[in-house]
């Protein structure tokens, strides 16, 4: 159910927000990024997340799932493999690490 209110507001405050859409750029560093095995097969969503903001040069990937992608054991290997595939890889970190920071 939710909170209408609260509903609106975000969908509001997203409103000037750009959709970085899905590429062929995208869908191949999705790949790689699993052969790693960083990344199981059952979290590909999370995969893609990461490719799309490099692909699409995102300065920062936040994200509050610290399981596969925040995740402080494989976040550097993540972003070597970014950087293998030619992509300048996000800053990875939780919101709250980038308002401490």
């Amino acid at each position: 159910m939710g909170d209408a209110t609260a509903s609106a507001s975000r969908l509001e405050a997203l409103a000037g927000c750009r959709v970085l859409g899905v590429t062929e750029a995208t869908e191949a560093l999705t790949i790689a990024l699993l052969a790693t095995r960083l990344i199981p097969p059952k979290a590909a969503a999370d995969a893609a997340h990461i490719a799309v903001a490099a692909v699409h040069h995102m300065d920062f990937l936040l994200t509050w799932n610290c399981r596969h992608i925040a995740n402080a054991t494989i976040v550097d290997r993540i972003r070597s493999v970014c950087a293998r595939e030619g992509y300048t890889p996000p800053i990875i970190c939780t919101p709250n690490e980038l308002m401490i920071g």
